[in-house]
């Protein structure tokens, strides 16, 4: 099969968005204490608060943790699709990192890459010198150069890793990084991670970087603004851009654990057992709906953190989220879907009760689950043991999402990245973070070095937070880990061009 490069970039087909974040999208309540904003100097990554907090996480008693790691150029096959990408290791994902909360982890890094790359933990709230994002946390790493990222992991549970340099995520680079709780009962038979990713990369001389460049060359015309070009979808699903609420990227290929449909993966416990699923949307540009034939999901944790369990039949899955779920395990064998949402196509995995001999069904990209009860995280409640505390924001920073029209380029508070002063934070405030969506895309918005709670008391704790079309969402911060912190939409190409700031503390 031929594809035309520009045949990867979305047409029609979305859904409206914002209907599973609809208690998202009326305006917040204002703060009781409308405060202005701090101001002064910057606090830099050297900054002794940073080093007095990293003592501060750590414990009598913990253990230490080291990995090497390196990123390099490799050939992988993705299931019968063999491509040139690059990677951590020799497979993708790249290896899992595991270590338990409270030790200190030491990840001794060297990139074998010719281009300079970083590394971002994400979602872990650990000191912000280690945070790896290039020139606002440290240096980029250069081609043949070493760097060891050195921490103590905070809190338990699923996590992932990646770079923060161009469009290197819609490559190979990424891995999950899983931090056990030595509390934790661990009610459940096994454990199993899925990682959903979208791969364009190597397909008929296809990268990101030419995708970047159609985006670009095309400019704001049915990326998320009012416009809507003339086109059409063929057999391939592929077609002129338009107007789509999920993605400007249509990709021929949609993988989980790094293998395409064609040859998919399998997992699986024994029959009536339970099996804890830590789920990852690595992908760059897709929202996945994850669901699992003749299965009922219960979701226990939102980005790492507890929630009173939930039963859903289906979840949406924004880029960079996470998602832990038990599943009581039927005989037989059954198709695990991850459908690409208002696009074509879907990753695809088995779940397989031990011993069955029974054949794979045939191939599917949607379930009946996916249109049955879905996870809203807006109704989640944080376990008590992480539940935010109760209290008013000190003051509102507004977040507006929005896109310049003719252009390719995001913006935020209508400015792309590095163009305007960033937001400033005082250490323990507690600031109200109100993002409104002004574009036809849901946004994923993702915040480092700290999780966030929806405005209102008991919410589930997230990093990682999908804002409808034309929504809104408010969301509460606490003020406790010192730094500079980007502020960012996790689709890829909305980053590359411009969708992002920084929440910086004042020294």
């Amino acid at each position: 099969m031929t594809w035309d490069r520009r045949r990867f970039l979305t047409t029609g087909g979305a859904v409206v968005a914002g209907v599973w974040l609809a208690g998202c999208t009326s305006g917040s309540s204002s703060p009781s204490t409308a405060a202005p904003a701090p101001s002064g100097r910057l606090m830099l990554p050297t900054n002794p608060a940073i080093v007095a907090r990293e003592a501060e996480r750590r414990s009598a008693g913990a253990g230490a943790t080291a990995v090497d790691l390196t990123a390099r150029p490799m050939t992988v096959d993705l299931g019968g699709i063999v491509v040139d990408t690059t990677g951590y290791g020799d497979s993708v994902p790249g290896p899992v990192v595991r270590v338990r909360a409270g030790d200190e982890l030491t990840v001794r890094f060297r990139n074998q890459l010719t281009d300079p790359t970083v590394i971002h933990w994400h979602g872990l709230a650990i000191r912000n010198d280690m945070d790896g994002v290039p020139h606002l946390t440290q240096d980029p790493i250069p081609g043949d150069g070493e760097f060891t990222y050195r921490f103590v992991v905070p809190d338990p549970g699923t996590y992932w890793f990646h770079p923060h340099m161009g469009l290197d995520l819609d490559r190979g680079m990424y891995a999950p990084i899983i931090v056990d709780d030595p509390d934790e009962p661990g009610d459940y038979d096994n454990e199993e991670i899925l990682i959903f990713d979208d791969w364009i990369d190597g397909i008929d001389g296809a990268s990101p970087d030419t995708v970047l460049a159609d985006l670009e060359a095309a400019g704001g015309m049915g990326h998320g603004g009012m416009g809507e070009m003339m086109g059409g979808n063929d057999d391939n699903g592929g077609g002129m851009m338009g107007m789509n609420a999920f993605g400007d990227v249509d990709y021929p290929f949609h993988l989980i654990n790094g293998r395409a449909p064609s040859d998919p993966v399998t997992v699986g416990a024994r029959s009536g057992g339970r099996i804890r699923l830590r789920i990852i949307n690595a992908g760059s540009d897709t929202i996945y709906r994850f669901a699992i034939g003749g299965h009922t999901l219960t979701v226990t944790h939102l980005d790492g953190f507890p929630i009173t369990p939930i039963e859903v039949d289906t979840v949406l899955l924004a880029m960079g989220e996470r998602v832990d779920a038990i599943v009581t395990v039927a005989d037989g064998v059954a198709p695990i879907v991850a459908s690409a949402e208002g696009k074509t196509g879907a990753g695809l995995a088995w779940l397989r009760s031990t011993g069955s001999t029974a054949g794979a069904p045939e191939p599917v990209s949607s379930l009946a689950e996916h249109s049955g009860r879905m996870l809203d995280v807006t109704a989640a409640v944080a376990a008590e043991s992480v539940a935010y505390p109760i209290g008013d924001p000190d003051r509102q920073v507004d977040v507006a999402l929005g896109q310049d029209m003719g252009a390719y380029r995001w913006t935020i508070n209508g400015a792309t990245f590095g163009n305007r002063e960033p937001l400033t934070i005082d250490a323990g405030e507690r600031v109200r973070l109100v993002f409104s969506n002004q574009t036809m895309m849901a946004h994923p918005m993702h915040l480092h070095g700290h999780t966030f709670a929806l405005a209102t008391p008991g919410a589930a704790r997230k990093d990682t937070l999908l804002v409808p079309v034309m929504g809104r969402a408010a969301v509460d911060v606490i003020a406790d880990n010192p730094g500079q912190w980007m502020l960012h939409c996790h689709n890829t190409y909305h980053l590359e061009a411009g969708m992002a700031t920084t929440l910086a503390y004042l020294a």
